[in-house]
């Protein structure tokens, strides 16, 4: 068994796509990034990838390669499930949060957590994603932009 803890961050800006989750969210702004700027993806696929002792994102899709610009992250995340499932690994359980002062995320918590649990090929209970606000603190309270932390146990198969 192994453990992975992963984290990102990215700025809300206007004329960008507010895409969590692999979910395209209404919001008058979006996710500053190289790729999507999935900020939960993101932090899901580090606790993947730390959890195999591979880096991080930047290591396997770095943002000076042009080869991933507006990329899909979705598609980043199919690529690293395919690692783990080349090293054997299986996914035990993946648990992540999404904090953000806006928009409201409830109403597609449900469709995350399918999304992932596809990419990564397991049960829809073996995937947790929550969602929470800072209570107007921090930069996330001042809706600044969003983080999210992941946290995800492999099992070797």
């Amino acid at each position: 068994m192994r453990i992975g803890h992963g984290y990102d961050v990215h700025k809300l800006v206007e004329g960008r796509k507010c895409i969590i989750g692999g979910v395209d969210i209404p919001h008058d702004r979006g996710l500053l990034g190289h790729s999507d700027a999935d900020v939960l993806v993101h932090a899901i696929m580090d606790a993947v990838i730390g959890a195999m002792a591979l880096g991080d994102i930047g290591h396997l899709f770095p943002d000076t390669d042009v080869e991933y610009k507006d990329a899909d992250s979705m598609l980043l995340c199919k690529c690293v499930a395919e690692i783990m499932q080349d090293k054997e690994y299986a996914i035990g359980n993946i648990d992540a949060t999404v904090i953000a002062q806006k928009p409201k995320l409830a109403p597609y918590i449900m469709t995350m957590r399918e999304n992932i649990a596809r990419v990564f090929d397991t049960n829809l209970d073996n995937v947790s994603i929550k969602a929470t606000t800072e209570e107007k603190l921090g930069f996330t309270g001042a809706e600044l932009g969003i983080s999210a932390h992941a946290v995800c146990i492999l099992i070797k198969k």
